[in-house]
C-alpha cells in the first residue's frame, strides 16, 4: 500500500470533473421540483444525453455540438414527461421510473454502434497566467468551459430563485398551483418550461460523463448517477447552495475510493465502489437532519396534480 502517491492537488482537481455530471442534473431537478414537478426520469435522460452527445460529437467532430445535441436529447425526452404529466394527468412517480426505463432502453439500442469508439477531445479552457498559479491554478483554472458552466449556473438558480420576478413566479406556482393559477400565471406551460429546463441540464451532464469524466460509451454508464441527483436535490433542502455541496461531496469520495484502490488499500473493492453513494446519503442526511426546517424548504404542491378547471 502506496498512499504517497495520491497527489492532493490532482486529487481535488479531478473531483470537480467527477462531480460536474450529478451537479448538472441536480440543479436541473432542483428547478423542477420547484415548479412542484416530480420527475424521477433524470437517469433516463442522463444516459440518453449521454449517447445523443456522444454520437452528435463522433460523427461531426464537435464536443461543442455534441453537448448542444445532448441537451435537445435530454429535453426532448423530458417533454415526453411533461405531456403525459401536465395533459394527460398521469402519475408523476409511475411516469418517471417508465422515462428512466426507457432512457436506458433507448439509449442501448443507439449506442449499439458506438461501443469502443473514441469521441473528440475536449479542449480545456485556456485562462493564461491564472492557471500557471502554484496549486490553485491546477485545482481551479485547468479545466474545461462545462465545469465554470455548472459552478455559473449555481450562482445564476441560487439568484434568480431568490431575486427576480421568474423565480417568484416559479416558486409561487410549486407551492399553490391553485393560487397562481388564480393571478393569471399559465401553470401547465411554467412547468413544462422547468421540466425542458431539467431535462437539458441532466443531458448536458449525461454528455459531460460519456465525454470528459469517461470518455467512452458504454451501456449503462450512468451507474446510478441520476439517483444521485434526486437524493442531492431532496437532502439539501432544495437550496442551490447545499446541491454544490452534494455534489462535490460526491465527486471527491469517488475520485479518492479510486485513489485508494490504485494504491492498492486492504478493503474490498466492492466496498470502495459502494462508498460514494454510502457517504454521500450519509452526509446528506446528517446535514437534513431537522426534519421542520426540511419540510419548509419543500415544494408544497410537489408531485400534485394540477387541474385547470380548479
Amino acid at each position: 500500500m502506496d498512499l504517497s502517491a495520491i497527489n492532493p492537488v490532482v486529487l481535488t482537481a479531478s473531483l470537480m470533473v467527477a462531480a460536474t455530471p450529478i451537479l448538472l442534473a441536480a440543479l436541473g431537478e432542483l428547478v423542477v421540483e420547484k415548479s412542484g414537478v416530480l420527475n424521477l426520469g433524470v437517469e433516463g435522460m442522463m444516459i440518453t444525453g449521454a449517447i445523443c452527445g456522444f454520437a452528435t460529437a463522433v460523427e461531426t467532430g464537435s464536443p461543442t455540438l455534441g453537448f448542444l445535441a445532448a441537451m435537445a436529447g435530454g429535453a426532448a425526452l423530458s417533454m415526453v414527461f411533461g405531456v403525459l404529466t401536465q395533459f394527460l394527468m398521469s402519475n408523476q412517480v409511475a411516469t418517471g421510473l417508465a422515462l428512466t426505463l426507457f432512457g436506458l432502453g433507448l439509449s442501448a439500442l443507439l449506442g449499439q454502434g458506438y461501443v469502443g469508439v473514441k469521441p473528440p477531445a475536449t479542449d480545456r479552457l485556456d485562462l493564461g497566467p491564472l492557471a500557471d498559479i502554484p496549486v490553485l491554478g491546477r485545482i481551479l483554472f485547468s479545466h474545461d468551459l462545462v465545469v465554470y458552466v455548472s459552478l455559473a449556473l449555481v450562482a445564476g438558480i441560487w439568484a434568480v430563485l431568490r431575486f427576480t420576478r421568474a423565480g417568484l413566479i416559479l416558486r409561487a406556482v410549486g407551492e399553490n398551483h391553485d393560487a397562481a393559477h388564480a393571478l393569471g400565471y399559465k401553470v401547465v406551460r411554467i412547468r413544462l418550461m422547468a421540466i425542458a429546463f431539467g431535462g437539458a441540464m441532466a443531458g448536458l451532464g449525461g454528455a459531460y460523463l460519456s465525454l470528459v469524466r469517461v470518455p467512452q460509451w458504454t451501456e449503462g454508464m450512468t451507474a446510478g448517477a441520476g439517483w444521485i441527483a434526486l437524493a442531492i436535490v431532496v437532502f439539501a433542502s432544495w437550496r442551490a447552495g447545499r446541491v454544490l455541496l452534494g455534489a462535490y461531496l460526491f465527486g471527491g469520495v469517488v475520485v479518492l475510493q479510486l485513489n485508494l484502490q490504485a494504491a492498492g488499500v486492504a478493503v474490498p473493492v466492492e466496498l470502495l465502489s459502494a462508498s460514494p453513494y454510502l457517504v454521500t446519503i450519509l452526509v446528506l442526511v446528517v446535514m437534513s437532519a431537522d426534519r421542520g426546517r426540511a419540510a419548509l424548504n419543500a415544494p408544497a404542491c410537489l408531485g400534485r396534480v394540477f387541474h385547470a378547471s380548479s
